[in-house]
This record gives structure tokens, sequence and C-alpha cells, in this order.
């Protein structure tokens, strides 16, 4: 089985029935191609780039599953009917992604002092 992430893009508007009826409907496709649901984040409602379907926000959901080409085919099939569904894009992913590193302060200033000193100095 592959690993895939899955972005969906729905109407700012909708309501909390409507919002669990649509992540219900894609873990159940998930599910009956044999795929393995790892798990669903609600990113929250963003300001679009540019608008779609007179829409200039969007809720975005992230979707992490593993399955095989099929399951992918009926999964975007299914986001394509919907007219809740503004946006959705599916990547295979080769390895799972690990949490950034985040570098403390005092590091990140030393690192910055060190490529001061490297510069040439600037003759008036």
């Amino acid at each position: 089985m592959r690993m895939y992430e899955t972005i969906i893009i729905v109407q700012p508007d909708l309501g909390e029935d409507e919002t669990k009826a649509l992540t219900a409907k894609v873990q159940e496709v998930i599910s009956s191609m044999k795929g393995d649901f790892k798990r669903l984040e609600d990113w929250g409602s963003r300001k679009l780039a540019y608008p779609i379907n007179k829409f200039s926000r969007g809720r975005y959901y992230f979707l992490r599953f593993d399955g095989d080409a099929p399951l992918i085919a009926e999964l975007e099939r299914r986001l394509r009917l919907d007219d809740k569904v503004l946006r959705y894009q599916s990547v295979k992913i080769e390895k799972e992604a690990s949490a950034p590193v985040v570098a403390a302060p005092t590091e990140i200033a030393d690192e910055s002092a060190e490529d001061a000193s490297d510069l040439p100095e600037e003759s008036e």
C-alpha cells in the first residue's frame, strides 16, 4: 500500500452536520476500498488566493491514509461530484514526514553572527 495525503477545501459556511457528513463519507470510501485511514485534521477557515465559485474563503481539511490507485480514483470521483467541495488535491508521499526541527533562538543568533563575520567589509 502507498501513503497518500489529500487536502480538501470546502465551502466556509457549512454547518456542523454537513461537515461531519462529508468527513464520514470520505472515511467510508477509504474503508470500503480496503484503505488504512490514518488521520483527519481540520485546518480551519482561510482566505483563498483567488475566489472559487464566488467564495473568497474556504475551510481546509487534511487527510492522511494508505491505499492504492483505485482508492484515489474513487475518492477523487466522489469529491468531484460533491458541490460542497471547492478544490482537492491528492499527493503520494514517499515516507512519513517527521516534525520540523526548530532551532533555539540562541543558535540562530550565533549562526547569523558567524555569517556576518564572513562577509567582506565595505570601504567608504
